[in-house]
């Protein structure tokens, strides 16, 4: 079940995400002027150029994801004391870094800078990483998903001792379910280093599997109001819109299928041990 959940998944999306929408609606459009439909051709190109329109000027997206990136907070005071960092892949560009033979970050690359900011404020904590090939050509590449990583995380000068690679996961349900069995402590704590907009999510699944996270959230994509401006930048503003739309469907279909403790999970009470 969990093969055809991750390959309906993808096929969804890629019928679902915002751009793909628009361009295979145009397309309908065009098909049914060809053969002269207009009224019905009108009906669906003009209400899909206006949203594009409205995307191209406008960062629509900030509107969809800034409710998820300020769900969790960045712990304040910090914890005392962790038994581990645990990073949910994604910060990487496996495709380019495949191509060039040379480990590239993607948008979500402060996943690994935070891990290095974390690995130095926590010496003795193990630091975690969980995350294979999220797509469906390269599902044959985890064990290079995996080395990237460790390189990546060496590269930031984090003993490889101290790093417990997990890359076989294809999703965020895969990266709990996956990571579990290899956490040093079953019931410790663990800070929880991916996206502000996928933290949710994330958090949700934890929960639901048991394994107790701290929430540490990066890789802001939203702009505040004083920054969020008519622009004309359509590939900009997408990079907020498609993760907002893709993470809101997600915690929906994940709630739907049990694997999330949540709907729309959120922060549970400070706990008390925690220092500056």
């Amino acid at each position: 079940m969990d093969h055809v959940f991750f390959v309906l998944s993808k096929v969804a999306w890629a019928l679902l995400s915002p751009s793909n929408l628009i361009i295979i609606l145009m397309i309908i459009g065009i098909l049914f002027l060809l053969f002269n439909q207009i009224r019905t051709a009108k009906k669906i190109l003009l209400p899909t150029g206006l949203i594009a329109l409205i995307i191209l000027a406008f960062p629509v997206g900030d509107l969809l994801i800034q409710p998820l990136e300020k769900r969790f907070a960045t712990p304040n005071p910090m914890p005392a004391k962790i038994d581990g960092i645990l990073v949910l892949g994604g910060g990487e560009d496996l495709k380019r870094s495949l191509s060039w033979q040379t480990p590239e970050l993607g948008l979500g690359g402060d996943r690994y800078i935070a891990a290095k900011q974390m690995a130095t404020r926590y010496p003795e904590a193990p630091v975690i990483f969980t995350g294979g090939s999220g797509s469906l050509q390269l599902q044959n590449q985890s064990e290079k998903e995996g080395g990237l990583a460790r390189q990546l995380l060496t590269a930031l000068d984090i003993a490889p001792n101290r790093i417990i690679i997990e890359s076989d996961s294809r999703n965020t349900y895969e990266n709990f379910r996956n990571v579990h069995p290899l956490l040093p402590k079953p019931d410790g704590r663990y800070l929880l280093i991916t996206s502000a907009f996928h933290m949710p999510r994330a958090v949700g699944i934890a929960n639901k599997q048991g394994i107790h996270v701290i929430a540490y959230p990066v890789d802001f994509r939203s702009n505040s109001d004083e920054y969020r401006k008519i622009d004309l930048d359509f590939f900009d503003h997408l990079k907020s819109l498609e993760p907002a739309w893709k993470e809101w469907i997600g915690l929906t279909a994940y709630y739907w299928t049990g694997k999330s403790s949540d709907w729309f999970p959120k922060p549970k009470a400070p706990e008390s041990n925690a220092s500056e």
